[in-house]
């Protein structure tokens, strides 16, 4: 039986107010990154959504977390 794969998804915006995505596809222990934006692929098996969010920082400069608290 094949293992069921789930993805999830790190998204950041731009100072330009452009959308970044990087989805996690999860099946068993490994992760596959994918950036909707530059296509940019990496296998990671350990902190795979710190690896996404240093790819849009370092890659689009898209550091706006949606979800976080506004002070």
């Amino acid at each position: 039986m094949p293992t069921p794969t789930t993805t999830s998804r790190v998204r950041r915006w731009d100072q330009h107010g452009r959308e970044h995505v990087v989805e996690v596809q999860k099946a068993g222990v490994l992760r596959q990154l994918c950036c909707g934006t530059c296509g940019w692929r990496r296998k990671a098996q350990f902190l795979p959504w710190l690896k996404a969010e240093e790819h849009l920082t370092l890659e689009h400069q898209a550091t706006v977390n949606p979800s976080s608290p506004v002070s």
